[in-house]
């Protein structure tokens, strides 16, 4: 008993500091970044003779003077302004006006002694819906306002969900964006890809070896580097357009720069790899003579093509049209450098977020999404890697 649990100390003891790893650098921020965008505890803290005083307020009647009383306390004892920001931030984004009001409202409540009157300061107190706000924020530390606005809902003050106007967030459509894109760089892919997989298996020793090489050189270089130098290919002036004039192809230089050719084709160019591999380890594992047997039945090579190897590798082309899929609904780069306001994916959004407004609810709940999208994808892969290996 003894040397089986040395053994098995030991081979924990190799695996520890991966673990820690894991622990430290995975999954407690991704702990950290859900826990932002289910909690915001702020108005609970910066507001709590408020929260009392709203507990059995049956937010449709006009608001008391005792609750107004607990605001003006709440807001004179606290003097936290990093507290008194992040209450505004969080009230403003359940009603728009409350950063200008709360600021008003501080100032004045701070300068002034005893008893104050709200109304005085703004008639917007006079408005329920301020109160419907401030009532929800301090009714529990945890919301899923910040889920529901990343997929452009929000709840109602009467506590129905709705959908936002149009006019209000467009995070659904930046999403749908996103997608728009990641299918478009792994159709390209599937293009460049099939062919150049099926050319690589099909020849052996050192040309296989330089065709798997090339398609592996992305992978060496930054992708920082990668995308600047695909801004200079692209350019006006660049390679690529003056190649297509000196050929005689083009009259005028062709648009590819800012735009969402440009996105598809430098994510295509780092992302190939990812369609290659796949498709290129399902190839070699083909009989090579089912081509030649179906040729001397009479078929057509484009007819043995379509019922004979197509079906069988479309095992290879499905895991890799996943793995590009899953690494490009996260790019965040090469749209912020080749593509135009426009062609902005849902990274940026989370980066604006996180560091533009210092909203890191918001930004943990675009990740959520994002996440969920991506481990749905994974599960999809993972199931036909299993049905692949036990056909196998």
């Amino acid at each position: 008993m003894s040397i089986a649990w040395g053994k098995r100390l030991a081979a924990f003891g190799l695996i520890a500091p991966l673990l820690l790893f894991l622990v430290l650098f995975f999954i407690w921020p991704l702990v950290t970044m859900m826990s932002n965008a289910v909690s915001d505890p702020g108005a609970g803290r910066a507001l709590p003779q408020t929260a009392a005083a709203l507990s059995n307020w049956d937010r449709s009647s006009p608001p008391t003077p005792e609750m107004q009383a607990a605001l003006v306390d709440d807001l004179r004892i606290t003097q936290d302004d990093q507290l008194i920001g992040d209450l505004t931030r969080q009230l403003n984004s359940a009603r728009s006006g409350f950063r200008t009001l709360m600021a008003k409202t501080v100032r004045t409540v701070r300068e002034q002694q005893g008893a104050v009157d709200l109304v005085e300061i703004d008639k917007r107190w006079e408005d329920v819906t301020f109160w419907q706000a401030i009532a929800a924020a301090t009714a529990s530390p945890y919301t899923d306002r910040n889920l529901l606005a990343a997929i452009d809902m929000a709840r109602s003050p009467t506590g129905e969900i709705t959908a936002l106007p149009a006019s209000a967030s467009a995070n659904l459509a930046i999403l749908q964006r996103t997608f728009v894109i990641a299918a478009g760089t792994t159709l390209a892919c599937i293009l460049i890809g099939f062919p150049y997989a099926m050319v690589a298996a099909s020849v052996t020793g050192w040309k296989r070896q330089v065709m798997l090489a090339a398609v592996l050189l992305p992978l060496w270089t930054s992708l920082l580097v990668r995308t600047a130098a695909w801004f200079i290919l692209l350019q006006d002036n660049g390679l690529i357009n003056r190649l297509l004039q000196a050929l005689g192809l083009i009259d005028a230089p062709l648009a590819l720069l800012f735009n969402r050719t440009g996105v598809i084709i430098a994510m295509t160019h780092v992302l190939l790899p990812f369609m290659v591999l796949p498709i290129f380890s399902v190839l070699i594992a083909i009989p090579t003579n089912l081509l030649p047997a179906a040729a001397s039945l009479g078929a057509h090579p484009l007819r043995a093509f379509w019922r004979v190897l197509l079906p069988l590798s479309l095992r290879g082309v499905v895991s890799g049209s996943l793995l590009v899929f899953m690494a490009a609904i996260g790019y965040y780069i090469t749209p912020a450098l080749i593509g135009g306001p426009t062609d902005q994916m849902i990274s940026s959004v989370i980066a604006f977020y996180a560091t533009g407004t210092a909203n890191w609810g918001m930004a943990g709940a675009l990740g959520i999404v994002l996440l969920v999208a991506t481990i749905a994808l994974y599960v999809v892969y993972d199931r036909l890697s299993s049905s692949g290996t036990e056909r196998a």
